[in-house]
């Protein structure tokens, strides 16, 4: 949803997104919290924010694939374009939200730049293992559709094929934030620093002691806001 801010002229836009659930438990809440957070950037600090949830995860229809994942964020990016008084897109993600943000970003010259937190350097993991990635995805309701996918072989390709460490470089001439926990249980803190070096110039910040959930971090959502507030003029 878009959240309207001010009735200034023109005001920057940020698309925020979430991540792959980590349990059954959170699937269907995975971005409950993500509103919230819109509607802080947004009243506080004076930005146009689109919060979403991908195909399959929420109340969003549709079935989860790392290629339609991607496809969602650009649609995302298309519609904040669209609305009135954004004069510039931005985006922010977590965990495999934020590294589809840094592969969308670095195929958009018109995203100003990309905020990412606790993200994988690729999907190496997932390609190792796709019948386990498949079958996890349906346990959590982001595949609900029998037949789906029409080509396993295909839906796992996407796995080694949409790689953020490649995709990045990219991104070099723009800001690139880094966020990342000590102690991610899920993404080791190393991917963070392949990132960053693929980059060359982004903002990288370790956080001590931090997981993996860093949208319940506040140390990470401080560091989220005070990069945005910087780029609010931007």
């Amino acid at each position: 949803m878009a959240r309207p801010t001010t009735l200034s002229r023109e005001v920057p836009g940020v698309v925020l997104c979430h991540g792959f659930p980590t349990g059954i438990a959170s699937a269907a809440a995975t971005a409950a919290s993500f509103p919230q957070l819109a509607d802080r950037i947004a009243i506080d600090m004076g930005w146009m924010v689109l919060s979403f949830n991908f195909r399959g995860s929420g109340q969003s229809q549709g079935d989860f694939s790392l290629a339609g994942w991607l496809d969602d964020v650009h649609a995302a990016i298309d519609h904040l374009q669209t609305v009135d008084r954004v004069r510039s897109v931005w985006l922010a993600g977590f965990g495999t939200g934020g590294a589809l943000c840094i592969c969308a970003g670095a195929l958009r010259p018109d995203v100003e730049g990309v905020a990412a937190l606790g993200v994988p350097a690729d999907f190496d993991d997932w390609a190792d293992h796709p019948r386990r990635i498949l079958e996890h995805a349906r346990d959590l309701d982001l595949i609900t559709s029998p037949d789906f996918p029409p080509s396993q072989d295909a839906w796992s390709r996407e796995f080694r094929t949409i790689r953020p460490s490649t995709a990045v470089a990219d991104l070099a001439d723009r800001p690139l934030l880094l966020v990342h926990g000590s102690d991610d249980e899920a993404v080791p803190h190393f991917d963070a620093r392949v990132l960053g070096d693929a980059h060359g110039r982004a903002e990288l910040r370790i956080i001590s002691g931090a997981g993996h959930q860093l949208r319940h971090d506040p140390r990470a959502i401080a560091i989220l806001l005070g990069w945005l507030d910087r780029h609010h003029h931007t």
